[in-house]
């Protein structure tokens, strides 16, 4: 489950955005106690997601509503599907739907486009990873539907991993000055974070297998031929990741090649929000 502060804080920050100084269309129409019940509905085949941070969504909101699940994230859905049933004061119902169904409907958009990706490696041993292409505000809950359908998540932000990329080895001057200097910035402040660098071409790989002082080689928008060289030079030495204009009808092609790893930011900004609906019901 993601960190409850981190999703308490923004559940609120949503609210205010979307409530303002008030529902005025429900407190207009609606008595303040009157109760119901609603449904939220499948009207698309996916992979389910959100579920959890729904029930939080509800519970944070009004304490009292009661929500009551069928379906769990990571279940494959079908049209007609019924996922929960949530009751309680109209009013508060109301209120959440949107926000319910936004986060929802985003979260399994990416699990369901996450889990396509990870079924066209079935039978290799690469794994999917995303990346930090997220929707700012989002990101935990970006990768938790990642995770949901299937793959796995790379770093979260800038401060979990060394990722050493082309503009920071043009920034500094070298392949090598760069490695150097990271592995010093690490040593003087005491931290255990792994290394990654962004490999442009298979001189790079060379170079950077000779130097050594790193722990993963991506290798940038290789095509499918100079990947396979490419995992050939690393020979097992150093963990291994394509990245770069990689998609479902190549994907699998890029993992034979035998890399360990292939992120994707296509999992997490290139996605179609599953269609769901949260629906009154008697």
């Amino acid at each position: 489950m993601i960190n409850l502060d981190y999703l308490n804080t923004f559940i609120d920050n949503a609210f205010k955005e979307d409530i303002g100084d008030g529902d005025h269309t429900s407190m207009a129409c609606i008595p303040s106690m009157s109760e119901g019940k609603a449904q939220l509905i499948i009207k698309e085949k996916g992979v389910l997601a959100g579920v959890e941070v729904a029930q939080q969504v509800f519970h944070r909101f009004d304490p009292f509503m009661k929500t009551t699940v069928f379906m769990n994230d990571g279940a494959r859905v079908f049209p007609g599907d019924i996922v929960f049933t949530v009751e309680g004061r109209v009013i508060s119902i109301l209120q959440c739907e949107r926000l319910v169904l936004n986060i929802m409907q985003h979260m399994s958009g990416i699990a369901t486009q996450t889990n396509q990706y990870v079924e066209k490696l079935a039978g290799t041993s690469t794994k999917l990873l995303d990346t930090r292409k997220t929707t700012p505000g989002m990101r935990l809950l970006d990768k938790e539907a990642v995770r949901i359908g299937g793959g796995r998540n790379h770093r979260i932000g800038l401060f979990d991993m060394i990722l050493i990329k082309d503009n920071h080895i043009d920034y500094v001057g070298g392949l090598e000055k760069t490695i150097d200097a990271v592995n010093n910035y690490l040593q003087k402040r005491g931290k255990m974070l792994k290394i990654e660098i962004e490999a442009r071409n298979l001189d790079d790989v060379r170079r950077i297998v000779e130097h050594n002082k790193i722990h993963r080689i991506m290798f940038d928008n290789f095509d499918i031929e100079t990947t396979c060289k490419a995992v050939e030079i690393v020979n097992g030495h150093y963990e291994t990741e394509s990245s770069g204009n990689i998609n479902l009808s190549n994907i699998r092609d890029y993992a034979l090649c035998g890399v360990d790893y292939i992120s994707a930011g296509a999992l997490t900004h290139q996605i179609k929000s599953l269609d769901m609906s949260l629906k009154a019901v008697d």
